[in-house]
């Protein structure tokens, strides 16, 4: 974590103030209360504006982590024999606008997403305004009775994206949160629509290594099967030992072959 909020750096009291200020001014608002979120990320600065919105910050160092992240996972993909297929966006803003469609686009296929309300640029950082989702937990806070039961509407809400042509890029535990009984992704990243076929295979890859330490291979696979073809976990097979170099996942991969191979015989 210290290495994270090295590299993602520390944004100052008083234009963080300032942000929060700007939000509060745009709905209205003459005062109110921030909290920060101790998250687990490289590329921005989270706060809770009044208990209601949900605050990112972007900053240009974000920006340039996000370019060194995405050049990076570029050449881990050459790596598996396919081209790189991550996306980086120029500016903070932009970064920002991004995630912010993202979401839009998630919400209208049907799948959970907390409500985008805007982005918008100030002082050179990118700002994303979501509807805050409160005492939500990720899914690997959860126990793995509670994510077993919820592994089947994971792929169900993947595979919904997938269908229509949009890939996550950056799917984590992390990245999928529970308010209530609902489950909800966030943090989608850009790939390029060339590469789609590989970055939806990636993304399947992702969510097989993410589950199979909570719930197990056998049951991840199981639940993927159900909306994936045999075709489509095999082709995400071949993304297990890249993702698996990534420091935000740790399962066996080989364990999850073996389960894939199971099914597909």
């Amino acid at each position: 974590m210290a290495f994270r909020r090295l590299l993602r750096g520390t944004i100052p009291w008083v234009q963080l103030e300032e942000v929060a200020r700007a939000v509060l001014d745009r709905y209205g608002e003459d005062s109110g209360r921030v909290r920060f979120l101790e998250a687990d990320n490289w590329l921005s600065t989270p706060m809770v504006v009044e208990d209601r919105w949900f605050v990112k910050v972007i900053t240009p160092q974000n920006s340039l982590v996000h370019a060194l992240l995405t050049t990076g996972r570029n050449i881990g993909a050459f790596s598996s024999g396919t081209a790189g297929f991550f996306e980086h966006f120029g500016t903070p803003y932009e970064m920002a606008e991004h995630e912010l469609a993202a979401t839009e686009r998630m919400r209208e296929l049907g799948v959970n997403a907390p409500e985008p309300l805007e982005a918008f640029e100030y002082d050179g950082m990118g700002v994303v305004v979501l509807e805050y989702l409160p005492e939500f937990r990720t899914l690997d806070d959860l126990a793995s009775e509670t994510v077993d039961g919820l592994a089947p509407t994971v792929f169900e809400f993947l595979h919904r994206m997938h269908e229509d042509g949009l890939a996550h890029g950056d799917f984590r535990s992390e990245n999928v949160l529970v308010a209530g009984d609902d489950l909800y992704f966030i943090d989608a990243t850009s790939v390029r629509d060339a590469a789609i076929a590989d970055a939806r295979a990636y993304d399947l890859a992702c969510a097989l290594g993410a589950l199979e330490p909570l719930i197990g291979a056998h049951a991840a696979v199981d639940a993927a099967r159900e909306p994936y073809t045999a075709a489509e976990l095999l082709a995400a097979e071949e993304f297990l030992d890249f993702v698996n170099i990534r420091p935000d996942h740790d399962f066996d991969a080989a364990v999850i072959r073996g389960a894939v191979e199971r099914v597909v015989e």
